[in-house]
């Protein structure tokens, strides 16, 4: 079938029965079809779907429809060889990795595959994509498909921030620019304008389906010291499968050990791990070797593991996007699964410290100084020779820079400076970083909001997303106390989900309305409750 060449109907069809033929999926579900179309038309598409809805599936099948092999861009290696192996088990043509992990020979292997048809799904890193030479064979595939899984990612600033995701909107221009799929389980208004921004979504189809999940329970255990807190993690899961979430590396070690005194077979996980230890926790835990997984936020993503009985965060996360798209990799079967917050005011300080952005004033300088009197663009590996910089620092630092009109991109994926007085570099790059750091204290603060709110809990995850329950859930720690009141029913303009303008805060979307209050998640500055007597006299908010 030729993109675009057949109607809505027929390509509906054909989506059906390539996935009952290949796959075995009787059937696909509405969100998963809604996505798919937009794909075999030609048109990027963002599809925001929970854990467990089957977001692989989105590309997996359209891939089949369409000319050329697709590129998919997802951050674990894990991840990688997860999907390899689950589509090997199909009627699905091969699937192939490329990454560092693997001998000469076996990527030798992979790329001869692709280049004679016989596979049709590449999965690499972002990293990856900033090698000249592979972009340039990727190319020579004429991909038709961009991929990029996880896309949260390109929201998400903290310490294991990917400075590469922002660089992917480059990359998918220099492979021919075939239709971009966002994939993310987690993504609320300001995070998808994010996501259409960064990666240079052209007019993308926006799908996102339902948030709530019914089965897992939700709590907050309310803890005053840091002994208080460990001792109710430890008593809170004493068999698995679970997953346990820390803030550091440090507190991985320290819980997991903790666990093994107690006859509790737990591993540690964190991103200081090599990659052969990680990936050894990654397929013990997926065997039901370990019962426990005690992480980072390094752990989890793209996990398909449906039994996992409980989700338990030993810190507060940096964010309800960061919670939801955590406590999402329990009950995946269906049955019912708990998801709990031990919750300490004191630990918030610990998470600001985390996602705090310090801005190297000095890199930023030297930088733009080498790139002003550059006559010729430089890649990436020159720049970060010549900064004193590893890596990850030098590419944070020219997204920056980028960011403040100081350096642009060229077409084969170099750097240059556009002019602009280098010596200003630090105070622009440092403007644009507390911009960032402002949205990333109202998630936080908003964080809190959940974890101390007298309101059905659900009713409050749910309002972030924009969506509305109307009833509260019974299955929340202050509806099982009978203390959750119900939600008043309110008639009137900004409902939750609707898109708002506000003179000074710019863009946002209503994520709760009360009798008296609006509380709007701006892209820029962050989480802020509105008296709506104050926006009537001063006409402060309008719906976009």
């Amino acid at each position: 079938m030729r993109r675009g060449k057949t109607g809505p109907a027929a390509r509906r069809r054909e989506l059906c029965r390539v996935a009952k033929r290949t796959f075995g999926w009787p059937e696909l579900r509405a969100a998963q079809l809604d996505a798919m179309l937009p794909l075999t038309a030609g048109r990027d598409v963002l599809a925001v779907m929970p854990t467990g809805a089957g977001k692989s599936a989105v590309y997996q099948v359209p891939t089949l429809l369409l000319d050329g092999p697709t590129l998919i861009v997802s951050p674990l290696t894990a991840l990688h060889r997860d999907q390899v192996q689950q589509l090997a088990r199909t009627d699905a043509p091969l699937a192939v990795a490329i990454n560092a992990t693997q001998s000469a020979a076996a990527t030798e292997q992979a790329w001869a595959a692709l280049a004679d048809g016989t596979a049709k799904y590449l999965f690499l890193a972002p990293e990856q994509l900033a090698k000249a030479e592979l972009l340039d064979r990727v190319a020579a595939l004429r991909p038709g498909l961009f991929v990029v899984d996880e896309a949260h990612c390109v929201s998400a600033w903290g310490h294991d921030f990917r400075p590469d995701y922002l660089r992917l909107a480059h990359a998918a221009e220099r492979v021919g620019r075939p239709p971009v799929l966002a994939l993310t389980a987690t993504a609320n208004g300001p995070v998808r304008e994010d996501i259409t921004r960064v990666l240079g979504l052209r007019d993308p189809a926006t799908i996102v389906a339902g948030f709530d999940r019914p089965n897992l329970a939700l709590s907050v255990r309310a803890t005053h010291t840091a002994d208080d807190r460990d001792a109710a993690v430890l008593d809170l899961v004493s068999t698995g499968p679970a997953l346990v979430y820390t803030a550091t590396r440090r507190d991985t070690e320290r819980l997991a050990a903790a666990f093994r005194e107690r006859g509790v077979d737990a591993a540690a996980y964190h991103a200081g791990m090599n990659a052969a230890e990680r990936n050894a926790v990654h397929e013990r835990f997926r065997t039901d070797r370990v019962a426990v997984v005690v992480a980072t936020s390094a752990f989890g993503m793209g996990i398909d593991k449906p039994g996992v009985r409980a989700v338990v965060h030993a810190a507060v996360p940096d964010s309800l996007d960061s919670y939801y798209q955590q406590i999402g990799r329990a009950g995946r079967d269906g049955d019912p699964a708990e998801a709990i917050l031990c919750f300490r005011a004191e630990d918030l300080g610990l998470q600001r410290f985390l996602t705090g952005r310090r801005v190297d004033t000095d890199g930023l300088r030297a930088l733009a100084r080498t790139l002003h009197r550059r006559p010729d663009p430089a890649t990436l590996a020159e720049l970060t020779a010549a900064s004193d910089r590893s890596r990850r620092r030098t590419l944070n630092n020219l997204n920056l820079l980028e960011a403040a009109g100081q350096v642009e991109s060229t077409a084969d994926g170099r750097f240059r400076g556009t002019g602009a007085d280098p010596e200003t570099a630090p105070e622009r790059a440092a403007e644009i970083a507390e911009r960032r750091a402002r949205l990333d204290r109202s998630r936080l603060e908003t964080m809190r909001a959940y974890a101390e709110t007298p309101l059905c809990r659900r009713q409050f995850l749910l309002g972030y997303f924009g969506e509305v329950r109307e009833e509260r859930c019974g299955n929340c720690d202050t509806c099982l106390a009978g203390t959750a009141p119900p939600i008043e029913r309110v008639a009137g303009p900004f409902p939750a989900g609707a898109a708002v303008r506000h003179p000074e805060f710019g863009d946002g979307e209503v994520v709760r309305r009360e009798p008296e209050t609006v509380t709007v998640l701006f892209t820029e500055a962050g989480c802020r409750s509105l008296s709506l007597a104050a926006i009537e006299e001063g006409d402060l908010l309008h719906e976009r």
